[in-house]
């Protein structure tokens, strides 16, 4: 039986997610969560949906969260799928569109790329990137097959312009493009309104970010009403209620509230400014970034020693031990008061 299971599984290398420890009380800067909480009427529509209700099955369809995305991004409801996390809405397309094929992606970006591809039978090709650890927009537009990229990307923050996004459609007109916007709102521009010029986009977005809802679970896709039909075939082939009630009443209320989640992005933003600041001045080398992280390495310290020291000293921040970016560290954009805390350990490691 071992010898069996290790036949089905032993090819994979599974995605490590951020830690998140329970030893101890840290300053959690290692897996861009919000360092705010939902948006008050979030938490009051999931009072009302934990109720007896919950004894029964939740619409398969999620309609009440459709409903609302269809109205926060203007687009029809057969063109908005929704998932489990962004995280599965991935997986659905990847198992749809990419199984069997060819795909490209950046060389740096979201780790769980080459774990999908292998999970689903994708022959995948990682794309170099520039010395500023910048995507080569025009390897993406010689791809010839699909194309998959964050935008901006994860985890050095680079955002694409949609001209550049336009390119890569026009490019590859008869392969999905897949972007994947988990972190659009927090300075970028999202290309959901392209997907009704472009039969061949594929827009994924989360709330686990932005809308401070990594907990909920809840992920977005835009396309072409063929292209969600062709998410919601894998879905419906694996599981047909991927969405709790809870979570999609969770998930309508915060896109009913702009204003709030707004004001918290600007926060986020004013803050990640005030970072870049602070970092440069005391010797980092800050990559621009328009997501609530900021990638950065120092001319004088690795970067796994950073990570060690601030660890120890009860910060967290992320550490990738992978060539090309193995003397960076990730750093999630916290509270000003977070964020001072970290650059008082920052100031005590560099003394000595």
């Amino acid at each position: 039986m071992n010898r069996f299971l290790s036949s089905l599984a032993g090819g994979l290398e599974p995605y490590v997610p951020g830690e998140q420890p329970k030893d101890k009380k840290y300053v959690k800067l290692n897996t861009n969560e919000s360092p705010y909480g939902p948006s008050p009427k979030v938490l009051e529509a999931i009072k009302k949906a934990a109720c007896s209700d919950i004894r029964l099955y939740p619409d398969p369809e999620s309609s009440i969260l459709l409903k609302a995305a269809s109205k926060y991004y203007d687009l029809p409801e057969e063109m908005i799928f929704a998932g489990n996390g962004s995280d599965e809405v991935l997986a659905f397309a990847f198992a749809a569109f990419y199984s069997g094929k060819n795909l490209v992606f950046p060389e740096v970006t979201y780790s769980f790329y080459p774990v999908y591809c292998n999970l689903f039978n994708v022959d995948f090709k990682e794309l170099s990137m520039g010395d500023d650890l910048s995507m080569n927009s025009m390897f993406m537009e010689k791809a010839g097959c699909g194309v998959v990229f964050p935008n901006p990307n994860a985890p050095t923050g680079e955002m694409l312009d949609l001209d550049v996004i336009r390119a890569i459609l026009t490019a590859n007109k008869d392969s999905v493009v897949l972007v994947d916007e988990a972190y659009i709102d927090f300075g970028g521009t999202s290309c959901v309104g392209l997907t009704k010029d472009y039969d061949n986009l594929l827009v994924v977005q989360t709330f686990s970010k932005s809308r401070a809802l990594a907990g909920m679970r809840i992920g977005l896709a835009f396309g072409s009403p063929l292209l969600i039909e062709g998410l919601s075939r894998v879905k419906n082939s694996f599981n047909s209620y991927p969405l709790d009630r809870v979570a999609q009443n969770a998930g309508a209320a915060a896109l009913q509230d702009d204003e709030y989640y707004s004001k918290m992005q600007d926060k986020i933003i004013r803050t990640r400014g005030k970072a870049v600041s602070r970092l440069t001045g005391m010797g980092f080398c800050v990559l621009d970034s328009c997501a609530n992280f900021l990638f950065t390495t120092h001319s004088s310290l690795k970067a796994k020693d950073i990570y060690k020291k601030l660890k120890d000293n009860n910060v967290l921040v992320r550490y990738f031990n992978k060539p090309g970016i193995d003397n960076y560290v990730r750093i999630t954009i916290g509270t000003d008061e977070q964020m001072e805390i970290l650059f008082r350990n920052l100031e005590k490691i560099l003394e000595g």
